[in-house]
C-alpha cells in the first residue's frame, strides 16, 4: 500500500468505463495514470458486468488507492438506460469492496465534479478535460474524454475532502451537489481554490 493518499476516481459507462489515479503528495495532487474500459464490443449485459468486475478489481489490486470516488449515475429521461447505468455502479462498487474491503467509498453528482473542477456545473467534457491539464500540469489528450471524466471524480474527491477548496471558508456546507455527507463537508467555490492557489493553475 502507498503511504502517500492515492484516490482512484470512476466514471461508470455501459460503453466506456473511465479511470483516473492521483497521489496527493506533499499537499498536492499528481497524476499516475488514467484510461477507460473498453466495453463497446461486449454485447452480453452480463458478460459486461463481469468485465467491470474482473477490470475494476485488477485496477484496485495495482494500484491500491487508499480512497475510491464515483461519479453517481445520472437522471435522465430514459430509464432503461439508468437501470444499466446503476448495474455498472453497483458492480464496479462491488468490485473495489472485493479487492480492498476497507477502502473508503464516496459518490458525486456529475454537476457537482463539473463545479469542483471547471467552477461551473454546466461545463462540456471539453472543458473539463482542459481544466484536468492546467490542474496537473499534464497534456493528456485521450482518444475517449471519460479517462479525463474519470480523472476528474478523483480531483472533486481530493478537493472535497481536503482543504484544498475550504481553507478561505472552513465550515461551509453546501447542500444539493451530489455525495453524501462527507462528499459535501467543506466545498466551497472554486474562485477561493485560485485565490489561495495561483502558481497551481495554467494561464
Amino acid at each position: 500500500m502507498a503511504h502517500h493518499q492515492r484516490i482512484m476516481g470512476i466514471d461508470p459507462g455501459t460503453n466506456y468505463m473511465g479511470y483516473g489515479i492521483i497521489d496527493i503528495v506533499s499537499g498536492k495532487p499528481q497524476a499516475v495514470v488514467m484510461g477507460e474500459i473498453d466495453l463497446h464490443k461486449i454485447k452480453d449485459a452480463h458478460q459486461k458486468l463481469r468485465y467491470i468486475f474482473e477490470r475494476v478489481s485488477e485496477l484496485c489490486r495495482g494500484y491500491e488507492p487508499s480512497e475510491v470516488a464515483f461519479e453517481s449515475p445520472f437522471f435522465g429521461e430514459n430509464v432503461q438506460s439508468m437501470l444499466k447505468l446503476g448495474r455498472a455502479q453497483g458492480v464496479a462498487i462491488a468490485a473495489v469492496l472485493s479487492a480492498t474491503s476497507q477502502t473508503p467509498i464516496a459518490e458525486y453528482a456529475p454537476t457537482r465534479i463539473k463545479q469542483a473542477i471547471t467552477g461551473r456545473g454546466s461545463s462540456s467534457k471539453e472543458q473539463v478535460a482542459t481544466m484536468i491539464n492546467s490542474i496537473l500540469g499534464t497534456d493528456y489528450h485521450p482518444r475517449k474524454l471519460d479517462a479525463t471524466d474519470g480523472m476528474a471524480v478523483a480531483l472533486c474527491h481530493w478537493f472535497t475532502t481536503s482543504n484544498a477548496l475550504t481553507r478561505t471558508r472552513a465550515g461551509d456546507r453546501r447542500k444539493g451537489l451530489g455525495g453524501d455527507s462527507k462528499a459535501r463537508r467543506g466545498s466551497s467555490s472554486w474562485e477561493s481554490f485560485v485565490k489561495s492557489n495561483p502558481d497551481r493553475i495554467k494561464k
